[in-house]
């Protein structure tokens, strides 16, 4: 089965908005320090209290998923991104800062959990892998987020503020229409989380590390690269954001070959060659000698650690199984993998590099290793076998 196209274009543009708000933001975060004067300890500070939100955000998305089409609240996300990004960067005093950064962090947990909800749906509907694109859609939207922050790295950290209009549009549809369960192959079930089918959580739980290590490489790398390239290796000031740049595009390209590669050459193979090319990349950027060779560093990381992502949400919602419903429910507490790895990469990463930076990207560098073994968790033929034998 084809899923219709406007699914598919709405979905994808839900997933670029978030991409495109984000990296926003985080490329900016050299000039939002100096405005309200933050070290790197502050910054640590506000991106555990955003991450921790985002994770109660993913949680609320959940409990939402009960009753109620991911549709319904993926819009609800992406307005409240609409009202919260104009609000922290515009805000006069900083308490009005971190309240706007606290909304933008709930919204992040549920635009999080619900793009990947649509995503699984319309996958499931295709009969085919597509997460691997859809998450090319953020990177795309990333992409734009990095590209105007270089265009506009004259200008107040306040005109940041114009990307809001991006989720909004999301929000109204303007893209496409999203899927609803009734739409979904399956049990259209509209008032619970389950129908009978246990949840297999352990193969679930060991697909979830692999997502932490992508969240911890990936969150460390565009929440800090720019400070990196900035206070580290003393980038000229209008070229920071060319350590999230190049990283994105390079994690553009690997993603949109994602799926030919992954049947081409299967998963584990793929994952076991990213973590070491993501290792080699990260090695560089520690050891860089000058903002070029860190760029390259944040180049090779992000060609690395590409498909971990949707190959990590691709194969919950397979393993996971059931009602669209249980599905949704699955997908949404997954997430939540998403910000133990986020708290890794933003915060420890801070943290850990609150005197040197070096220090604080040597931890991904080495913790990325770990998706070594975790690789076997992914094929579907395991899977398979597992539940056949249960």
């Amino acid at each position: 089965m084809t899923p219709p196209v406007p699914h598919r274009r709405a979905a994808a543009m839900a997933f670029a908005s978030q991409g495109v708000v984000f990296i926003s933001l985080t490329t900016r975060l050299p000039d939002t320090a100096d405005r309200w004067d933050l070290g790197e300890l502050e910054l640590s500070v506000l991106l555990l209290m955003m991450v921790l939100l985002a994770g109660a955000g993913s949680v609320l998305a959940e409990r939402l998923a009960a009753h109620h089409d991911s549709a319904l609240v993926l819009r609800a996300g992406l307005l409240v991104t609409a009202v919260a990004v104009p609000a922290l960067l515009l805000a006069p005093v900083f308490a009005g800062f971190v309240l706007g950064l606290a909304a933008y962090g709930v919204a992040l947990g549920l635009v999080d959990a619900t793009t990947n909800m649509q995503a699984v749906a319309v996958e499931r509907a295709a009969s085919r892998p597509l997460l691997p694109s859809f998450h090319a859609a953020w990177t795309c939207g990333g992409l734009v987020g990095a590209a105007l922050t270089l265009a506009t790295s004259g200008l107040p950290d306040r005109s940041g503020a114009v990307v809001a209009v991006v989720p909004l549009l999301a929000a109204l549809g303007a893209f496409g229409a999203y899927v609803t369960r009734a739409e979904v192959p399956g049990t259209a079930d509209l008032t619970g989380t389950g129908d009978g089918t246990p949840v297999p959580w352990r193969p679930i739980l060991l697909v979830g590390l692999g997502l932490v290590v992508f969240y911890m490489v990936d969150t460390a790398a565009t929440t800090w690269g720019a400070t990196y390239l900035d206070r580290t290796v003393v980038a000229p000031e209008r070229l920071v954001a060319l350590a999230t740049f190049p990283y994105l595009l390079a994690s553009l390209v690997v993603r949109l070959a994602g799926d030919r590669l992954v049947q081409r050459h299967g998963v584990t193979s793929v994952l076991r060659v990213g973590a070491v090319v993501g290792c080699v990349g990260l090695v560089t950027v520690v050891t860089a000698p000058g903002w070029p060779v860190a760029v390259l560093g944040f180049t090779v990381a992000g060609a690395g650690m590409a498909v971990v992502a949707p190959l990590s949400f691709s194969a919950a919602g397979r393993i996971a199984g059931g009602s669209p419903a249980s599905t949704d429910a699955v997908i949404a507490r997954f997430n939540q993998f998403n910000y133990a790895g986020a708290l890794l990469g933003a915060v420890l990463t801070g943290v850990v590099g609150s005197d040197s930076l070096r220090v604080g990207f040597a931890v991904p560098a080495v913790l990325v290793l770990a998706l070594l073994p975790l690789a076997r968790s992914f094929a579907a033929e395991r899977h398979t076998t597992e539940a056949q034998s249960a």
